[in-house]
């Protein structure tokens, strides 16, 4: 994750990155339980999978590599079912700007890889 972030946004940045990375995931999952009539695995499939992919962005645990597992799922979801392809598309909208913008502090990445703080203290004589 170093070398994908420079930095881990802080303080307000960090609420909007939480913030966002909910929203997604409460609609991929409200979406995915919405579907439990429908009974064709081929329909169901897709749905499941981002909302799967979405727990972690909820965690913030591997987000770019989530975010362009969601927005590929969602851009597959847009043109192969037979609806409206709007929300399927703000999904993988949302799934890359997540990707590109990071998980910011509150995020497993964060406590992973993020900076570390190395205090030396100096003996005292």
């Amino acid at each position: 994750m170093y070398r994908l972030y420079s930095t881990f946004a802080d303080r307000l940045p960090n609420n909007g990155l939480l913030l966002l990375r909910l929203i997604v995931v409460a609609a991929l999952i409200s979406r995915c339980v919405r579907l439990e009539s429908v009974a064709s695995l081929h329909t169901i499939a897709p749905h499941v999978i981002a909302a799967g992919v979405g727990l972690f962005l909820l965690v913030g645990l591997w987000t770019p590599v989530a975010g362009v597992i969601v927005a590929i799922t969602e851009v597959l979801i847009a043109f192969s079912q037979g609806h409206d392809p709007s929300l399927s598309l703000l999904l993988a909208g949302l799934g890359i700007a997540v990707a590109l913008l990071g998980p910011g502090s509150r995020s497993v990445d964060a406590r992973l890889s993020g900076w570390k703080r190395i205090e030396i203290r100096h003996p005292e004589n």
